[in-house]
């Protein structure tokens, strides 16, 4: 389940919507906080190899925290990017939509007419309290980055809101 291939045409509405909402990943540590991490590790890493210093097993040995610190720094970048992850829903009387931006910078839109759509939470999927929205043919993921209980609380937020758009 995931967004259409096809792209839906955005039109500019001057109108305020009922309801919006911009969701993105848990960001857990600060730029500054992995700097400290990183250099933590660094140290770590070194400070065995001290007593080595100038001999042939430290240069045996130094490949190996090298490559960790490479791992690391790796994995850092990885989740700077899909730290780029966002989701946009955005609910009116007559529209709802749904645009979703790739780490990669891939834009993906979903729209459809509240009065038609289903908020579904799948309780025994593969993704604890995964949450789907269906309208018309097209069924789309929604927050599955967020944890289970933040995809509750969207699901009670989405279903108020839509509520507030039969209602006006």
């Amino acid at each position: 389940m995931s967004f259409p291939r096809d792209w839906v045409e955005w039109r500019d509405r001057a109108d305020r919507p009922l309801y919006a909402v911009t969701l993105w990943p848990n960001r857990s540590m600060t730029l500054g906080q992995r700097k400290t991490v990183f250099l933590l590790a660094t140290a770590g890493f070194s400070l065995p190899l001290i007593p080595l210093w100038g001999t042939h097993a430290f240069w045996g040995l130094l490949p190996f925290p090298l490559l960790a610190m490479g791992m690391l720094w790796v994995g850092f970048r990885r989740n700077d990017r899909d730290g780029r992850l966002s989701e946009e829903l955005t609910l009116w009387r007559d529209e709802i939509r749904v645009e979703r931006r790739d780490p990669g910078g891939r834009i993906r839109r979903w729209a459809a007419d509240p009065f038609l759509v289903r908020l579904i939470l799948h309780e025994d999927a593969r993704l604890e309290n995964y949450l789907t929205l269906t309208g018309g043919s097209r069924e789309i993921e929604l927050g599955a980055f967020l944890s289970p209980d933040e995809r509750l609380t969207l699901k009670d937020e989405v279903d108020a809101a839509l509520v507030q758009a039969f209602r006006a």
